[in-house]
């Protein structure tokens, strides 16, 4: 695997467009994502560069930008499948199976990533944010989430189910975070998250949205980034 940031997409790296001929079974959906995939070029810098994902290179442009992973810091990647923000994070934050500082979940099935201790199991399950926090062993630095329910098709239906796991995301993330801490977390467009936008700003010394250059422009994909966390919100008995 390369150091994050090595090489970039270009033309040189296209070549000439793929077409992929119809096929039996095949949706014109399906037919339309193939042939999306192969002319990506950053699905050929994944494969190329050892990475499990394109989505990798989200991670790695916002965190170019913004600085959000560091050597030593703890990190928790919820909705992790097939592993490319964890590898990245692991990657950064020097994290060793030894002494992994990289905490990871999800309900798919997923192939073992060097340096990040990995749960298959539903975020949403009662057990799951102690599970995290167990494996942890201290409050994180930073608390990424690329959860998004399966697609229905209809947009706003989309957008209101993955922003509720965003909602879901975020109040773990007050629960573990570290003063100082971030939170980034994937979003559909659909105007439903002012709610959720509220409970961050007034946790968070800032908040962005922010579209990297390697989200595809037709997607309604963009990441909710919440930097600066000012500690964990009191209780009603703590202000009583």
């Amino acid at each position: 695997m390369k150091k994050p940031g090595d090489g970039k997409p270009g033309p040189g790296g296209r070549g000439l467009t793929v077409k992929v001929k119809t096929a039996r079974g095949r949706t014109a959906s399906s037919q339309r994502w193939l042939e999306r995939q192969l002319n990506d070029p950053y699905v050929a810098r994944a494969k190329r560069e050892g990475y499990r994902s394109r989505a990798a290179y989200k991670l790695m442009e916002i965190d170019e930008k913004h600085h959000l992973l560091k050597p030593g810091q703890r990190v928790v990647d919820l909705g992790a499948a097939p592993g490319g923000w964890s590898q990245l994070a692991a990657a950064i934050t020097r994290s060793t199976d030894e002494h992994p500082t990289v905490v990871a979940i999800d309900y798919l099935e997923m192939d073992p990533v060097p340096g990040v201790h990995l749960f298959q199991k539903d975020f949403l399950d009662e057990d799951a944010p102690r599970l995290l926090e167990e494996a942890l062993g201290g409050p994180a630095d930073l608390v990424l989430s690329d959860m998004a329910a399966p697609t229905t098709g209809h947009r706003q239906t989309d957008h209101l189910r993955t922003i509720h796991l965003c909602e879901v995301a975020a109040a773990f993330a007050l629960d573990v975070l570290k003063p100082g801490g971030s939170f980034l977390a994937k979003v559909f467009r659909g105007g439903a998250e002012n709610e959720l936008l509220a409970t961050l700003k007034r946790h968070f010394a800032s908040v962005h949205h922010i579209k990297p250059p390697s989200s595809r422009a037709d997607s309604v994909e963009l990441f909710l980034l919440a930097k600066g966390f000012k500690g964990r919100p009191e209780t009603p008995e703590e202000t009583g």
